[in-house]
């Protein structure tokens, strides 16, 4: 494996000026143009390496691929990467991919597009030892996941079935540390309907919807049980049309976080019983949303991949750590389904999500190979 460590260290130059590519391209999920265009590059890169690419037309968020090698048979292995990002058309013009020092920084840098290339640096460093492991491998690209992973979660769940083991390429955290759980949760909208009125002339004929939701969010709070990892925060309001009129409307946008699927009916039952009745008299409430991601469990299978890593990891001298996150991935989709499931294989960086995001640099050769020879040892 020393050409495969060789290859891997003399490509890093390279592969950072195919990261600058791709993160100079808008790829905001609600932008498909440059979700498409980031797309286009990785289908040229992946037929390169012999590999077949099912391009899974959308018409409103950006397309998914199911990617494997043209002669693999029964794929063993899934791996999962998204190829959107959190930002709007226009961020690259403002702050472009850059290097100050020993870190990469851009929109998306290190969540994930370093992981795209890191994935498939991965594979040309197996194929130089005429590895057969990577036709044990089936790629699902997408291009949603920032959102939920609204169109990409069938597809997804879909193929992991059958599978053995699921790598997903979201950036490592800051430490390093792999994740090997991540809390589930979804989200909803609360909608207040009241009668508006003139607050000094005649107050008496109005209803107040903001009034209303005061209640209401008083009562999801109440729901909270951090000790069980049981989340519910409202964090957007938005409701009235002056300052001197009863409000007619008002907006609630909640985020649920859970840590085991057992928790999501209780929160389903509970949200829509405190939206059956209103307190104020008059006013009527709209309750829209789900909980639609299952949390990813650190189970028997889970630890056995980990420890797998881990001995790949000693193998380079690299030391491997996992920790639990409360924010969601795709990783939920696999673990839900029974497939042993690890996130968090991409390279070190963080800030992810804000206009300082950042790679470190010097981790992309070092997780490139953890990634080459772990598809290799679970083969």
């Amino acid at each position: 494996m020393v050409e495969v460590e060789t290859f891997v260290y003399e490509k890093k130059n390279e592969m950072l000026q195919l990261i600058e590519q791709l993160v100079n391209i808008d790829s905001g999920s609600y932008y498909k143009k440059g979700v498409d265009q980031v797309g286009s590059i990785l289908k040229e890169k992946y037929e390169e390496l012999g590999f077949v690419v099912d391009v899974k037309e959308e018409k409103e968020f950006g397309n998914n691929m199911v990617i494997q090698h043209k002669n693999a048979k029964d794929p063993k292995i899934i791996l999962v990467a998204h190829m959107d990002t959190v930002f709007p058309e226009g961020t690259v013009a403002n702050r472009p991919f850059h290097i100050e020092g020993s870190r990469a920084y851009g929109p998306g840098v290190v969540d994930m597009k370093a992981s795209q290339v890191e994935l498939i640096y991965a594979i040309k460093a197996l194929q130089k030892i005429d590895s057969k492991s990577v036709e044990n491998i089936q790629i699902i690209l997408n291009g949603d996941e920032e959102i939920g992973s609204i169109t990409s979660r069938p597809l997804i769940e879909k193929h992991s079935i059958g599978k053995e083991y699921a790598l997903i390429m979201e950036p490592a955290r800051k430490d390093g540390s792999l994740v090997t759980a991540r809390r589930g949760g979804g989200r909803y909208e609360i909608v207040v309907k009241g009668v508006a009125a003139h607050s000094g002339i005649e107050p008496e004929k109005g209803r107040s919807a903001i009034e209303e939701l005061a209640y209401k969010i008083i009562q999801l709070h109440k729901l909270n049980d951090h000790e069980k990892g049981i989340s519910v925060n409202v964090g957007i309001i938005e409701g009235g049309s002056s300052v001197n009129t009863v409000s007619a409307n008002a907006v609630a946008h909640v985020d649920i976080r859970i840590s085991e699927m057992e928790q999501a009916s209780y929160l389903e039952d509970k949200i829509k019983e405190i939206c059956s009745t209103t307190v104020v008299s008059g006013t009527e409430i709209h309750l829209e949303g789900a909980i639609n991601r299952p949390p990813m469990v650190f189970n028997e299978k889970t630890e056995q991949l980990l420890h797998i890593i881990e001995d790949v990891g000693g193998e380079i001298g690299l030391k491997v750590k996992n920790t639990a996150t409360g924010g969601g991935g795709d990783a939920s989709f696999t673990s839900a389904t029974g497939v042993a499931t690890v996130d968090g294989l991409g390279p070190v960086g963080g800030n992810a999500h804000s206009e300082e995001e950042y790679l470190e640099i010097d981790t992309l050769p070092e997780r490139t190979l953890l990634l080459a020879k772990t598809i290799k040892r679970l083969s």
